[in-house]
């Protein structure tokens, strides 16, 4: 990755570090950027979005004076979740898409996405092209006058209403019978999971967390913290809860027993439905090396087949792509369902959950409880001397027997995982095993094994 776009854009604490110099500079470069390859005086269309943090209008304003300037019309979306941006991008054949949002993060931070017009996240070639225009300080980008300077058209009633109407059309069922609360995590989610689930009138809905102040994003509720939501769930008598993160890419799920419905289970249950309608293109699904063994073992004893890419719903993508699968994501909760998003898409995989519980005649906890949650432990360990004092750990024989020694223990009935942080100066150990006390035991002797080593450094 380069100085500014990581793996999901451009990151950062607002005003320090990301700030609306940079953005509409980010804006200017992407226009030209855009416009390469159109015709004479053919303008680039860009829509943009963002989510309800405080610094949301800040860079807006900044990216879309960027925009025009260098000559680009822009579509203003308003408040719209992150895989509404890339789906009124492709519906209003625009060149790009550009989300104001950093996810699941505390609301200082925000961050800079950009779809390409197939409602894809940019390629690394096109974002290294505006990286260097946006280094480059805008040196040799041609500022447009009079007639040529972009223009701003206020979607935003519009293109919500026309996303809900596309996520209405993914099932075909009523969803009569249920009786939901949905956590919107006072993100994005509360400017269309209402009137969304208000499609559905034998639904009942109640809905939480949708009184976004700028600052109350992601805190101490949505999918980052589900505690609240289980509680209130059980207390209740609800069915099932739903919970978004900030920009509602992302849907966890409780049962009605206030038990965690992960995005490995969301994938087995909804694989298999797809594999029953003989819609499971490749009979495959798509995670990643860290989904549980839980999900390893349930496609296998349903005859499916289950492969691992990189941690990242970008990889999760991109394999997809490359073979036509359709169906993929994230233990987090980051779902494709590629027949009708080309990105994660929070809303669309809590329809899909509730028509599946639906049509299963059964309660959450039995039909999601089929994909069994195999006792996780994560330790992440910190290394010094950077990358390179990672990749020698990665690669010593000291680790591999480690690792081989802790594997004969488990055998059959767990699994080890020991991996680099792409983004921190950490390695991961993760382990898996029937029973919790194992995993943490396994954990935590290759643990002190890479500390110790460390160390002794």
């Amino acid at each position: 990755m380069g100085k500014l776009f990581g793996t999901d854009g451009i990151r950062g604490v607002v005003n320090d570090g990301l700030d609306a110099i940079l953005a509409y500079k980010v804006g200017l470069a992407a226009a030209v950027v855009l416009a390469d390859g159109k015709a004479e005086g053919e303008r680039p269309l860009v829509t943009i979005g963002k989510d309800t943090r405080i610094s949301g209008d800040l860079l807006k304003g900044a990216l879309i004076a960027g925009l025009c300037t260098a000559g680009a019309d822009v579509l203003d979306l308003g408040t719209l979740p992150t895989p509404g941006v890339a789906w009124v991008t492709v519906d209003e054949k625009a060149d790009a898409g550009i989300v104001i949002s950093a996810s699941h993060n505390p609301f200082e931070h925000n961050g800079i996405k950009i779809f390409n017009g197939q409602g894809f996240k940019l390629s690394d070639a096109l974002e290294e092209k505006i990286e260097e225009m946006v280094l480059s300080d805008g040196e040799n980008i041609p500022i447009k006058t009079g007639e040529h300077i972009g223009k701003v058209s206020y979607v935003a009633d519009k293109a919500s209403e026309d996303y809900i109407d596309h996520l209405e059309s993914s099932i075909h069922e009523d969803l009569h019978g249920l009786r939901i609360l949905v956590d919107c995590a006072n993100g994005a989610a509360y400017a269309t999971a209402g009137r969304l689930f208000d499609r559905f009138p034998k639904l009942m809905t109640d809905i939480i967390n949708a009184d976004p102040d700028g600052v109350n994003i992601n805190d101490k509720c949505g999918s980052t913290h589900m505690d609240a939501l289980a509680a209130m769930v059980t207390a209740g008598g609800y069915d099932l809860g739903i919970a978004f993160d900030g920009d509602a890419d992302r849907c966890l799920a409780v049962d009605e027993k206030g038990r965690e419905i992960d995005g490995d289970q969301v994938m087995a249950l909804c694989g298999l439905s797809l594999k029953e309608q003989g819609r499971l293109f490749g009979n495959t699904v798509v995670a990643t090396v860290m989904s549980n063994i839980g999900l390893h073992k349930f496609v296998k004893e349903n005859g499916i087949s289950l492969e691992c890419t990189s941690v990242g719903d970008r990889n999760v993508l991109e394999r997809m792509l490359e073979k036509g699968y359709v169906i993929g994501g994230e233990q987090s909760g980051h779902m494709i369902f590629l027949e009708y998003a080309t990105t994660g898409d929070g809303q669309l995989t809590a329809l899909q959950i509730l028509a599946l519980l639906q049509r299963s005649g059964k309660k959450a906890s039995e039909l999601f409880g089929s994909c069994a949650r195999y006792p996780q432990v994560l330790i992440n360990i910190p290394v010094s001397g950077g990358n390179a004092a990672k990749d020698a750990i990665m690669a010593a024989d000291w680790l591999r027997d480690a690792v081989a020694q802790q594997e004969a223990i488990l055998g059959e009935s767990g699994r080890i995982l020991v991996r680099p942080s792409g983004t921190e100066a950490l390695i991961r150990v993760m382990v898996e095993a029937q029973e919790e006390e194992t995993a943490h035991s396994c954990a935590q002797i290759l643990a002190d094994r890479i500390k110790c080593q460390e160390n002794s450094v």
